[in-house]
């Protein structure tokens, strides 16, 4: 897969792989810590979600603007070093709202620096022969990097926190947040002090003496325990920027600004109609992929929710193997056995290791199958490693179905694609319409912590991540590769920039979903979202030949 790849993709795929470890640790428990510490109602949250969210992906615009003119290497360090800053400022215990808010914001500010000017590094590896060719498959594998990292941060996330409350006597259970919080500011409802009583004293057993006592302790360990997942965060970001320092020479080339370019080379500038064409069918792909992350970033926010409030916590040992870390990894390494061994393109010593992976992963995953209990139970962060692991399968199948059509001239243009991804996304929400149908919407669970009395098998919410991952690579890479093929030269930055800006209107728009979910039936909040994307699909089929003509140009 990375034969007719330069060194570089190696370099800038494993840099953005340790940042996104670190970031998506963090978005494995944003709104959970949020809500543990803060005891914010679910509107709150979606607010703030949203919020940040919008703030870390405007902010690359100007990152953008900042790297045109300074150079993309420089603006990547310095936000990886920023970064580093506000990771290790969230993992600071016991800080005040304004102290909360300001590590936010230097963490986004840093995301601004680095995201999209990576990427156009990684464009500019691409941009002559012997490589041009292979600039979109680039953009797939870069992003198996971004998803390797996604995959493991909720269990590193989970991880930290489960021990961490082992320590102080506790375990996490969804319900005592919400609370606890309410037992605290004497809004717990009477029919409820009992069954908090009871979670309260089979917490601590012979060691529970009153409830106020207990639900202080148990937050005030809930929240540094997600303190310390920042920590890890910011652990990564710093490998990270090692990477990407110790192994520059290997992306240099393509660490340059146009203008210096056309200066030394005699590159040719673009005519004005030509940058202008250009510009147009870019902005107008931005404004069809705000749906798409409107719809994605529900994976943090309403999906989460859903994940929490209304899917069992806990499950059999069948499906426990895909909520454990070593049997799961050992799954997938028979899988990839099994792929070795069938297919007839690989060779002896291939088949060989294939044999080897196939055994050791069934036995290891056996071995795991073997411990569990009847009952074993799952995490509600746990569901957001589902997308990246779908990513890092998927992403050869995608290719592969890529190159058969592309080898029979029927490949579909990147906008097609990006049409596509949206009729796919809105298939996914059907899925979530279908599984909440029925259930009692969320004002009727009456408090942020309380627990659906009906709760649905894990599977709707996996089938759920899956398609939303077709979607995605149908999306997204694509998305960033025709960003890096069409901006005009001089205004790489500032394009890439506004890629991401528009993801950034997108997120503001998913914390907004956050307003029907507290307010409607829950099925007809996941229909909203499901008739919006058949919306972007049906204008991204009306602009086609526009796009492909300005793409052109």
């Amino acid at each position: 897969m990375l034969k007719n790849h330069p060194k570089g993709l190696l370099v800038l795929f494993f840099s953005n792989m340790g940042e996104r470890f670190g970031y998506y640790t963090m978005m494995a428990i944003f709104v959970l810590y949020l809500g543990a510490k803060l005891g914010w109602t679910k509107e709150d949250l979606g607010l703030i979600w949203s919020a940040f969210l919008g703030t870390v992906y405007f902010l690359p615009l100007f990152g953008g603007i900042l790297a045109d003119r300074i150079g993309y290497g420089r603006t990547v360090t310095l936000g990886i070093v920023t970064m580093i800053l506000g990771y290790g400022l969230m993992a600071v215990p016991g800080m005040p709202e304004w102290f909360l808010f300001g590590a936010l914001f230097v963490i986004a500010a840093g995301t601004g620096l680095f995201k999209g000017n990576l990427v156009v590094i990684l464009g500019n590896l691409y941009q002559k022969d012997p490589y041009k060719k292979f600039q979109d498959a680039a953009f797939n594998i870069f992003y198996m990097g971004i998803n390797i990292g996604a995959f493991f941060a909720p269990y590193a996330a989970t991880g930290i926190r489960d021990f961490l409350l082992g320590r102080d006597g506790f375990w996490y259970d969804a319900r005592l947040p919400g609370m606890s919080h309410e037992f605290l500011n004497g809004t717990l409802a009477a029919d409820k002090l009992g069954e908090f009583t009871q979670l309260a004293q089979a917490q601590l057993g012979q060691g529970f003496t009153d409830l106020g006592t207990f639900a202080r302790g148990y937050l005030d360990s809930l929240a540094a325990s997600y303190n310390a997942g920042f920590a890890i965060a910011a652990a990564s970001i710093v490998g990270s920027l090692v990477i990407f320092l110790a192994f520059r020479k290997y992306y240099r080339e393509a660490d340059y600004l146009h203008a210096k370019r056309v200066k030394q080379e005699g590159e040719v500038e673009l005519t004005a109609k030509q940058t202008r064409d250009r510009i147009v069918a870019l902005v107008l792909v931005f404004f069809v992929v705000i749906f798409f992350w409107m719809a994605f970033h529900q994976n943090g926010l309403t999906l989460t929710w859903f994940a929490k409030n209304y899917t069992v916590g806990s499950v059999g040992p069948g499906t426990k193997i895909f909520f454990d870390l070593p049997a799961f990894l050992a799954v997938i390494a028979a899988i990839i056995g099994a792929v070795f061994l069938v297919l007839p393109r690989f060779k002896a010593a291939w088949k060989g290791a294939g044999a080897a992976l196939l055994l050791g992963g069934v036995a290891v995953a056996w071995w795991r199958y073997t411990t569990f209990g009847a009952d074993n139970a799952i995490s509600p962060e746990l569901f957001q490693s589902f997308n990246p692991i779908f990513v890092v399968f998927l992403t050869p199948v995608v290719l592969a179905f890529f190159a058969w059509l592309a080898a029979r001239k029927r490949e579909p243009t990147a906008p097609k694609k990006i049409a596509i991804g949206m009729l796919i996304t809105a298939g996914a929400y059907v899925v979530m319409v279908v599984a909440s149908f029925g259930l009692q919407s969320p004002a009727e669970l009456q408090s942020a912590g309380e627990v659906s009395p009906e709760l649905l098998v894990p599977h709707w919410l996996i089938g759920t991540y899956f398609s939303l991952t077709i979607a995605e690579l149908f999306l997204s890479p694509m998305g960033l590769s025709f960003v890096a093929k069409v901006s005009p030269p001089k205004y790489r930055g500032l394009m890439q920039g506004g890629w991401l800006a528009a993801t950034a209107i997108g997120n503001i728009l998913s914390g907004f979903v956050a307003i029907p979910y507290a307010k409607l039936e829950l099925w007809q909040t996941f229909a909203i979202l499901c008739f919006l994307c058949l919306l972007s699909f049906g204008f991204m089929i009306a602009i086609l030949k526009k796009l492909e003509h300005g793409a052109a140009a």
